[in-house]
């Protein structure tokens, strides 16, 4: 690598600031790593592009100045980045002609192209995402798919990489997808030190998923099943069954499965099952265990019963996902 990687943040006015800030910082940080630790190697040049050089207004009403009008890129971007944006600035930016122009022909020569949140929508929109894998926002999941049929959406995950795009859910996922394109860029070892400096995870616990139990956890805060599934957090590999988590919230298993449905979105054995894949991804990924201990240590009975859960749930077996991640 001769020359640093030009990475053009293609902004817009109304865009979510984190969309834009939060990739740029993972990026700057591999240059500031590589300036402590390999200084002769070139890192990331980051160029911050708008309607119109100069400073333009976020989302949250924060502004920020832009280094070249979208046309106007000096050099040829390796990778363009789209940031997302609520409601009525993503739609500006979706009927803005001579954005969704320049994107459909300088986007198509990027080496890569990246979306973060409902910048998916105005890749689609260019016609970037055709028979392409692409994720966006949960919010807009529905409305990707819809509006865009071509597109092979896919629900949960937090990005997707399908050849040169590339697309990511909301808002902090960008820096989870950036922090991928260091890791393919510089190395694992490079980008764990991204990560480390970041207080991040290279790969998040659970899984590349939109909605982990952790996550789904949360959201049900408050409710009559709050108590049983914070045990459940702090007791990764108890091998609970549903009758024995229906006990425990003093229902009956008929009723405990209808509000269980109710509150997280799955039926009781589905959860614990993604409970125990959750923790089981985060063993073979640390972790030199053999597949026994990490299936016990994951809840699950045995190898075999982790293995089925891997294959529906994920298309691949224990082991070809170690060798992978």
């Amino acid at each position: 690598m001769q020359e640093p990687l030009t990475i053009a943040v293609a902004a817009y006015e109304g865009a979510e600031l984190l969309d834009v800030t939060g990739p740029v910082e993972v990026f700057n940080m591999l240059n500031r790593c590589l300036g402590e630790s390999q200084p002769k190697r070139p890192g990331y040049r980051i160029v911050l592009l708008g309607e119109k050089a100069g400073p333009f207004t976020t989302c949250p009403g924060v502004r920020i100045v832009a280094d070249h009008a979208w046309e106007e890129l000096p050099d040829q971007a390796d990778t363009i980045l789209v940031p997302g944006s609520p409601d009525d600035a993503l739609e500006r930016a979706m009927k803005n002609e001579r954005f969704v122009s320049w994107l459909a022909t300088d986007g198509a020569r990027a080496r890569r192209l990246v979306s973060v949140c409902t910048g998916s929508l105005i890749l689609a929109e260019a016609g970037l995402l055709k028979g392409k894998r692409a994720t966006t926002h949960w919010m807009d999941l529905e409305r990707l798919r819809r509006d865009y049929p071509e597109v092979l959406v896919e629900n949960d995950a937090i990005y997707t990489r399908d050849g040169a795009v590339a697309t990511s859910a909301g808002v902090t996922a960008g820096m989870d997808l950036a922090l991928a394109l260091v890791e393919e860029d510089f190395g694992r070892k490079t980008a764990l030190a991204v990560a480390r400096r970041l207080v991040m995870f290279l790969k998040r616990p659970g899984g590349q998923a939109q909605f982990s139990t952790q996550l789904r956890a949360q959201m049900v805060e408050g409710g009559a099943l709050a108590p049983l599934l914070a045990w459940l957090r702090e007791n990764p590999c108890h091998k609970a069954t549903v009758e024995d988590l229906a006990r425990r919230a003093a229902m009956s298993p008929r009723n405990f499965a209808r509000v269980f449905l109710r509150e997280t979105g799955k039926t009781p054995a589905r959860y614990l099952d993604q409970l125990r894949l959750e923790r089981s991804v985060a063993l073979l990924e640390e972790t030199t265990l053999p597949l026994e201990r990490v299936a016990r240590d994951s809840g699950f009975t045995c190898a075999e019963q982790m293995r089925r859960a891997f294959i529906r749930e994920m298309g691949v077996t224990p082991l070809a996902y170690r060798t992978r991640f």
